[in-house]
């Protein structure tokens, strides 16, 4: 791929300008949150042409973002965010991404480091057998449509009725594990046939669940709220989002808003931009439709961190409580959400796309639970599975200029086939033995796919967004165990 030979302007050491001049039919210029350092692979990719698409966008407003993690995807890039009015906006599949709400789920432990090595390779296979992983992989659950149809409706509820978590998860999880405006009747039979077998499963590619160690802490009285109290307490970070359910319902709208834009006179320079106004009936069936998806990834993730917690009561002997598995929070990083931004000094209602971003509102946020309300949203920030993740929190200047959003992970330096072509997986499980990270997976491939020569530093990912000002790193860990599918 030719290296991209656009105009961009310096603004400072981590943002950088697409203006709106570079291509004619912009509407806004693009801001990309990056340092120097990673400004080749940007150009070499091309996602700075993704940017200045996605500002092409009817009813955008602001900028068309980028975070450090950026690479290429459908429509919009990775890592993108765009922000668009309500009453003459659009809202676009490509927005979302087809793993709707892929998210994050971050319980703490009560347990050490040292408690935790010598049973980690009995608490992996644990793990491993107990929560379904794999590309096709099928849950335990086994639902009807009508109960699944409830999922859609309830999120993380419904699996609480069930017994599979606590009460206070949801007080601590976006949205409260639930989009309201989710309609089960815009989700098709198709997507429904795909969603019902794996309720309950992590997936494959990027998806994970690890076992980490604290091993920074750069603001204690933030980590305290959170319960995080010491270099190396254990967390357990579980990633994965809506699986086939959510695939499905992005290419089923995908389809039908290519065929809108026609309709409303909609002028783009990428059809993956499809789209369709919001207010629309095309758009509001996505979105009621993409609500049912995240209801399903919640509920999801809700299961997991169930059975996550059976595993340690098992391996330990000891009851949950006892071993402190609580939910620090939950956030999802591809969706579209209806929010009140403040835009010009005018407050308006938008449309907030984050596909590959993190929703990070600072302290004092209405939508924040009462135990966060003091110190801002916590912002979950995987890496890959050799290098660790970040815990960060949302500031006053996300919401100024990024319409509250940061970055969501390391961001890949390679494709998935690439690396395959370039690693092997028995070589990457090794290694990672070699560093005394235990993994287990059904597919060497995945361990290929997902090494860390695939990804970005996280850690220069989030030096960016904090020295950026749009979120302040809080934690680091590292990993000690991770199951991958």
């Amino acid at each position: 791929m030719a290296q991209w030979r656009g105009k961009v302007n310096r603004i400072d050491d981590y943002r950088w300008q697409v203006p709106v001049s570079y291509k004619p039919g912009m509407r806004v210029a693009g801001l990309i949150y990056a340092s120097q350092s990673m400004l080749e692979h940007i150009f070499e990719e091309q996602v700075f042409e993704q940017v200045a698409n996605v500002a092409f966008l009817p009813g955008i407003v602001g900028n068309s973002l980028a975070m450090p993690d950026i690479h290429w995807g459908y429509g919009f890039p990775i890592g993108g965010v765009a922000a668009t009015r309500i009453k003459d906006g659009v809202i676009s599949p490509g927005g979302v991404g087809f793993d709707i709400n892929c998210g994050v789920r971050l319980l703490r432990t009560n347990l050490t480091l040292d408690e935790v090595k010598p049973k980690i390779e009995k608490l992996v296979n644990e793990l491993y057998d107990n929560v379904p992983s794999g590309l096709g992989s099928e849950g335990k659950m086994r639902v009807s449509e009508k109960e699944l149809n409830q999922v859609l409706k309830q999120g993380s509820r419904w699996a609480l009725e069930k017994g599979l978590g606590e009460p206070e998860d949801i007080v601590v999880t976006e949205e409260a594990g639930c989009m309201k405006q989710a309609d089960p009747d815009k989700v098709s039979t198709r997507a429904k046939k795909r969603g019902i077998p794996q309720l309950g499963t992590l997936g494959s590619g990027n998806h994970f669940l690890e076992i980490e160690a604290v091993t920074e802490i750069y603001d204690s009285e933030a980590a305290g709220v959170m319960g995080i109290t010491g270099v190396g307490q254990i967390l357990v970070l579980i990633h994965t989002g809506s699986r086939g359910l959510g695939h499905e319902v992005c290419g089923d709208y995908v389809r039908r808003l290519g065929e809108a834009v026609k309709r409303y006179g909609i002028d783009l320079p990428d059809r993956q931009l499809a789209c369709a106004p919001v207010s629309s009936v095309e758009g509001q069936d996505y979105l009621g439709a993409m609500a049912c998806a995240a209801n399903y990834a919640w509920t999801n993730r809700q299961c997991i961190a169930h059975w996550t917690r059976e595993s340690f009561a098992r391996v330990f002997g000891l009851s949950r409580r006892e071993i402190g598995l609580e939910q620090i929070y939950d956030v999802c990083h591809n969706i579209a959400k209806v929010e009140e931004h403040t835009v010009g000094g005018k407050r308006e209602t938008l449309c907030v796309h984050r596909k590959g971003a993190t929703r990070a509102f600072p302290a004092g946020h209405r939508d924040l639970p009462a135990r966060y309300r003091d110190i801002g949203q916590p912002v979950l920030i995987p890496g890959d599975m050799g290098r660790g993740s970040f815990i960060a929190l949302g500031t006053e200047r996300a919401m100024a200029e990024s319409f509250g959003s940061t970055c969501h992970g390391a961001g890949r330096l390679q494709s998935r086939s690439a690396a395959k072509r370039s690693l092997k997986g028995a070589e990457v499980a090794r290694e990672l033995a070699g560093r005394g990270i235990t993994v287990k997976t059904g597919s060497l491939g995945s361990l290929a796919e997902e090494a860390s020569q695939a990804y970005k530093d996280v850690a220069e990912v989030v030096e960016v967004t904090d020295k950026a000002g749009i979120s302040r790193k809080v934690v680091r860990a590292a990993p000690v165990g991770v199951i991958k599918g």
